[in-house]
């Protein structure tokens, strides 16, 4: 089942509340299914929270996922930072143990001085030895999710997060549309242009992840560079429009999670789009 919700608290979630463990209740509340843990800056939520957070979820029937912090640089020169890339993602786990969530949605770093070729070399070993220390954890069974990326010279165009899916069968696709939108400059116009995506997926990675994979959305204004800033869906001058999104999700009968990452909007866009997608699945 294709679950709809927002990325960290937003501004409507602020308005009544103050503490992540009460997401779970607004979000049944006002008819969404996901919510996702916001640790960019670190992991810093306290055990009491964490514990009612899970139990709320599942009171609740929200999916939770946790997304890792921002300076994760599986690609870098340094090994030091690569083994604290490791060490994040540890800690991102036993987070998402206390809370009940399955999916680690991670940033893989930049290319710098490399080539894309080395950094993707880096990057993919670092993966393999963030795999195995989860393994040596009792960490196995969470899901490892690398996001597509929206500044160019990030290591994370769709190619490069398909090569790192291949690693390991366990490994789950995070596609951003926003990212990647923003990252060429303007690609989602039609429901042809994100058929592509899924396409290059389920030939990468099979119809199984292909219909199953963790999504960011969001509109996203962007330079030459690449994303510039989150936007929230009253935009009319950047991309993406997820309708054309909704149409191909549901003629595919694909069942993502998908996240909705606006700018203090993130719950009410969300609740846009699990309507278009309605929608979409109506006229089928």
């Amino acid at each position: 089942m294709i679950k709809f919700g927002p990325g960290g608290n937003c501004e409507w979630f602020k308005e009544k509340n103050k503490t992540s463990d009460q997401m779970p209740a607004f979000l049944k509340e006002i008819g969404l299914s996901a919510y996702e843990v916001e640790c960019g800056r670190g992991v810093r939520m306290n055990d009491g929270v964490a514990l009612k957070l899970k139990a709320e979820a599942e009171r609740c029937n929200i999916a939770l996922s946790v997304h890792a912090p921002y300076y994760i640089s599986m690609s870098s020169l340094e090994e030091e930072k690569r083994q604290n890339s490791v060490r994040y993602l540890l800690e991102s786990a036993a987070l998402a143990r206390k809370i009940g969530a399955e999916r680690i949605i991670f940033h893989s770093g930049s290319c710098a001085k490399l080539s894309r070729e080395e950094a993707l070399h880096l990057a993919v070993e670092t993966l393999k030895n963030a795999i195995e220390a989860f393994e040596a954890e009792g960490y196995g069974d969470l899901i490892l999710c690398p996001e597509t990326m929206g500044k160019i010279n990030q290591l994370g165009s769709l190619e490069e997060v398909m090569a790192l899916c291949r690693v390991d069968d366990r490994v789950l696709p995070t596609i951003d549309f926003g990212h990647l939108n923003a990252r060429e400059q303007g690609l989602f116009y039609t429901a042809g242009d994100y058929e592509k995506v899924l396409q290059v997926m389920e030939k990468e990675l099979g119809s199984y992840r292909a219909s199953h994979f963790h999504a960011h959305f969001s509109k996203i204004e962007y330079t030459t560079g690449g994303e510039k800033r989150h936007l929230t869906f009253e935009d009319t001058v950047y991309g993406p429009e997820f309708a054309p999104l909704a149409e191909v999700l549901a003629k595919r009968g694909a069942e993502p999670t998908i996240i909705c990452e606006s700018a203090g909007t993130q719950s009410r866009d969300a609740l846009e789009m699990q309507s278009l997608f309605a929608a979409a699945k109506a006229k089928i």
